[in-house]
């Protein structure tokens, strides 16, 4: 373990002081009247101590809760303005600072790294001109379609409300009555859907950007980064030895490979999309369920990412910083993408519950390598950085600046239709996960696939386990048949016989 280094930059740096710098004499001993007797309302130096205990957890993350992170820096190794003005690629060989981190979805803080789940890849650029963060996943696609959709989801991932416990009828049950779920299930029970650490999987934006370039002309974007490291994975057996082994192996193979100095890299690519592609797309470019073929649109390189720093405080630096995929520095824009448009607010919106209207304050989610940070903004909990208060707060006003620039406009877009609530949930939900299942998977890889939802499935009641089968034969039905044949051989051993029809279950069969 890296050892902690005194700071001699500061004066009598080796003084304890309170949290208002006042020296204290002594940290040990708790002021009492006499030798047994009570203690005194007066001792400021134990109640400076207890109210910031009291006070040092802030809420958890309802997603994403259990994470790891580190810092680097992202250098340009292919000239990709033709797409795009954004300054943090506007010259091979630039190199802008990153902060990265890594997360579980469902689990809380507590729990262990080695579960199945995906797994979050969030990146956060310092660039010139602001902010850049570009929260994604270690898969290109998601379980949902539209955002109003996702507190449901998450709900049915975590714990069962009156038990407490995690549910596999709530998990089943939603995925099955939402079949635009089939192609992240179907990933997510592959062997990628437990990662041997966070070096050893690739990382996706997931969602269709646009990009602008300095004539203005745009293009839709989605972007991926490729581990150098290679890609591995852990069997369902090493995986449950090291959930009570080691749970928090991601965090700690991470950690101690930066400290070592074996920093990990990841290659990142681009594929493009023209407007006009996008108009004859035979399926929805904006749908987050769908990837876009490689053979359609290429991947094209862009650069490389590279973590060469370990946290110095992981509360300060990882637990505080905060992704909001609405951060986005001239010359990439959203698209259509409708769960990108929800997390334009949903993110942004946690953080400022989480942290304060003033998260953008703290040294790791403030925006250091901007020129400057002008704008109107006011007050709230830890204002740290303010203007004066001789300069007008409201705009637009009389007497200075700052000034909007309509040379940072948005692209301008046509877009049509009728106003209303488009049910999207028969968006073709089947396609992309045949051609994954029949086509990229191997035989072996398909009976392992078809072993592990089976293995997970048979905990949810019968009337679940037969919607969800009957989801994957519409995929392909030997897809179908060989997890209910595996489901079969479950459900004899344990005796179910007839669905139960009751939303709550204390403990699932376990034979």
């Amino acid at each position: 373990m890296e050892q902690s280094k005194q700071d001699t930059t500061r004066p009598d740096s080796s003084v304890l002081t309170t949290g208002a710098g006042v020296p204290t004499g002594d940290k040990l001993n708790i002021l009492t009247m006499g030798p047994r007797g009570p203690l005194l309302l007066q001792d400021i130096l134990f109640l400076d101590e207890m109210a910031h205990f009291d006070r040092e957890r802030i809420p958890e993350r309802v997603v994403h809760a259990k994470g790891a992170g580190a810092f680097g820096y992202f250098e340009v190794t292919h000239d990709i303005t033709q797409y795009t003005k954004a300054k943090v690629f506007e010259a091979i060989g630039k190199k802008t600072d990153i902060g990265v981190r890594f997360s579980t979805v469902a689990g809380e803080a507590g729990s262990a790294d080695t579960v199945r789940d995906p797994r979050g890849f969030a990146i956060k650029f310092y660039t010139d001109e602001g902010i850049w963060d570009l929260a994604g996943n270690n898969t290109p696609i998601f379980f949902i379609r539209d955002p109003i959709l996702f507190p449901s989801f998450i709900h049915s991932q975590k714990r069962n409300p009156q038990s407490h416990l995690k549910d596999p009828d709530m998990v089943w049950d939603f995925w099955s009555l939402r079949p635009e779920s089939l192609h992240q299930v179907t990933f997510l029970f592959t062997d990628r859907g437990i990662p041997d650490g966070y070096r050893f999987m690739n990382g996706y934006g997931s969602h269709t950007f646009k990009l602008v370039n300095a004539k203005g002309e745009a293009v839709y974007c989605k972007f991926h980064y490729k581990s150098n490291q290679g890609i591995k994975n852990l069997s369902v057996e090493d995986a449950d030895r090291l959930v009570v082994q080691d749970p928090d192996y991601a965090i700690r193979d991470l950690f101690q490979a930066i400290a070592k100095k074996d920093f990990p890299s990841w290659t990142m690519y681009i594929q493009v999309m023209t407007f006009k592609q996008a108009e004859t797309c035979p399926f929805n470019p904006f749908d987050l369920t769908k990837v876009w073929p490689h053979k359609d649109y290429p991947l094209i390189p862009v650069g490389k990412l590279v973590l060469n720093r370990n946290p110095e405080n992981y509360f300060a630096e990882i637990e505080q910083i905060a992704f909001d995929p609405s951060n986005m520095p001239p010359g990439i824009e959203p698209s259509p993408d409708k769960m990108l448009q929800g997390r334009l607010f949903s993110y942004p919106d946690t953080h400022r519950h989480r942290l304060g209207a003033n998260y953008l304050h703290l040294p790791v989610n403030c925006p250091r390598r901007a020129a400057h940070v002008s704008n109107y903004q006011q007050d709230g909990p830890m204002c740290i950085f303010s203007a004066p208060s001789t300069a007008p707060n409201y705009y637009p006003n009389s007497f200075s600046s700052p000034q909007h620039h309509h040379k940072y406009n948005e692209k301008a877009f046509s877009t049509s239709g009728d106003i209303a609530r488009h049910d999207s949930s028969n968006d073709d939900n089947v396609s992309q996960v045949r051609t994954f299942y029949r086509q990229t998977l191997s035989e072996a890889e398909r009976q392992k696939l078809c072993e592990n939802i089976a293995l997970h499935l048979k905990d949810a009641q019968i009337f679940i386990q037969e919607r969800a089968v009957k989801n994957f034969r519409d995929v392909d039905p030997d897809y179908g048949a060989r997890i209910q044949t595996l489901l079969d051989k479950h459900n004899k051993g344990c005796g179910k016989k007839e669905p139960l029809h009751c939303y709550t279950r204390i403990s699932p069969c376990r034979k």
